[in-house]
């Protein structure tokens, strides 16, 4: 078992600059981790990150708020023939969930390894001299991390060098003005960039990385919307809304993979417009909620996951397109607020949907909470289903597979020798005033 003595499970402090900071990550190496994320609004401590109090509680609580991948969420075990730009190869997703079933990469995924932070982020060989420049201007403090994954790991080919950037940005702009009459303040903002690319020049890989991220406890006094293919999906002490008039979530099987269809909402228990209350508990599935669900099209498209290495120029800068309030990529595409806690995050990111999941497979006796949650911090003292909202941006799963999931400029989530897979996810920490205190 892991201590404190270990440098992966040594705690990275990232703090805006301020005497009293209203956003503080800590980051550890071991699994890319998000172990605690402290918001300071209106005199309060919150952390709005559920996890074990001991950092190498990690290790058995997995899952928890550290990157997933080579491929994030659930695909079919087997081989598969897979081609890019003339490239072949064959990709063997390896069972760990169940006999027919690889999560997250497989039985050793992203999670189970340490990431060397660069101690100098110029050592970094993903990132254009103009984004080198962008973070030490307006992320002031940030953390690029890097891992190497080998050919064949966990079934997957190629060798593949990632790159992943953790940073901190200040407050930006005016008050927001509310629906009933309120402000909004924004607190800062936290960014995640993974960026990746092939050592191998005859291979091809999927790839499909994202952070697997809880926000919030006692999650059904919360509110999420996500603006997905069109109509509100439920609403209530947990709302989705769905901004316009028709969507769909990728269709799973009792497995949890994708059937590669894409399935209207109408008439199922997702649609609670159609209902009298509108109220998640009028037809909150027993299971709980664990969906893809596929963002509308934009009309400005955001910045590609993956473009050929070529335009990885030293002048380009999609870190500070990642970080800008007005171009394609700022467009908000999910949000979660606290009940009482006043508090709400918002998302913006160039990924083509998000997975929600409630934390439905939780088991109390085998998991810890913190302190600050209200748990002890031992384990035993787990948080029960229920008390997150898991929100994990990336691609449809299995897209490479299913032909008419993929996205509308057909991303089928492989990556081929000369290109750079490059995924952004934006949360912007708000505080409206008013607010009754609590989580």
């Amino acid at each position: 078992m892991a201590d404190s003595s270990d440098p992966a499970f040594s705690p990275i402090l990232l703090t805006l600059p301020s005497l009293t900071p209203s956003l503080a990550l800590e980051v550890l190496p071991a699994g890319l981790t998000l172990h605690r994320l402290f918001v300071q609004a209106d005199g309060k401590t919150h952390d709005i990150l559920i996890g074990p109090e001991d950092p190498a509680g990690h290790l058995t609580q997995k899952y928890t708020n550290t990157v997933i991948g080579r491929y994030a969420n659930r695909l079919p075990v087997g081989s598969f023939a897979i081609e890019r730009n003339g490239i072949h190869s064959v990709v063997s997703p390896m069972p760990n969930e169940a006999s027919t079933v690889s999560l997250h990469g497989g039985p050793k995924g992203f999670d189970a390894y340490p990431w060397e932070p660069l101690p100098d982020p110029n050592a970094a060989e993903l990132f254009t001299p103009a984004e080198l420049a962008t973070i030490q201007t307006r992320l002031p403090t940030s953390v690029i991390f890097r891992r190497v994954s080998e050919n064949g790991e966990e079934g997957y080919p190629g060798r593949l060098l990632i790159e992943a950037l953790v940073g901190l940005a200040q407050p930006e702009g005016a008050p927001n003005q509310t629906a009933d009459g309120k402000k909004e303040w924004n607190l800062g903002s936290v960014l995640l960039v993974y960026r990746a690319k092939l050592l191998d020049d005859n291979k091809v890989t999927p790839i499909n990385l994202t952070q697997d991220g809880p926000d919030s406890l006692s999650i059904k006094d919360h509110t999420i919307s996500i603006k997905v293919c069109h109509r509100p999906v439920f609403e209530g002490r947990i709302m989705l809304s769905f901004r316009e008039k028709a969507d769909h979530i990728i269709e799973l099987n009792q497995e949890g993979l994708s059937t590669g269809t894409l399935l209207p909402v109408t008439g199922t228990h997702h649609a609670h417009a159609e209902k009298a209350t509108g109220r998640i508990g009028e037809r909150f599935p027993d299971r709980g909620y664990d969906e893809f669900y596929l963002f509308k099209q934009r009309e400005a498209p955001p910045p590609p996951s993956v473009l050929p290495a070529s335009e990885l120029k030293p002048e380009l800068d999609l870190v500070g397109a990642a970080l800008s309030r007005d171009g394609p990529a700022s467009e908000e595409v999910a949000s979660l607020a606290g009940g009482k806690s006043g508090l709400r995050v918002s998302f913006s990111t160039n990924q083509l949907g998000v997975q929600f999941y409630t934390n439905n497979l939780s088991v109390p006796e085998k998991g810890a909470r913190k302190k600050i949650h209200g748990g002890s911090g031992a384990v035993g003292d787990g948080y029960p289903p229920g008390t997150a909202a898991f929100l994990e941006f990336h691609a449809p799963l299995a897209a490479w597979i299913h032909p008419q999931t993929r996205g509308p400029l057909g991303e089928d989530t492989l990556l081929a020798p000369g290109e750079v897979y490059n995924n952004f996810v934006r949360m912007d920490v708000w505080y409206r005033d008013g607010a009754n205190g609590g989580n």
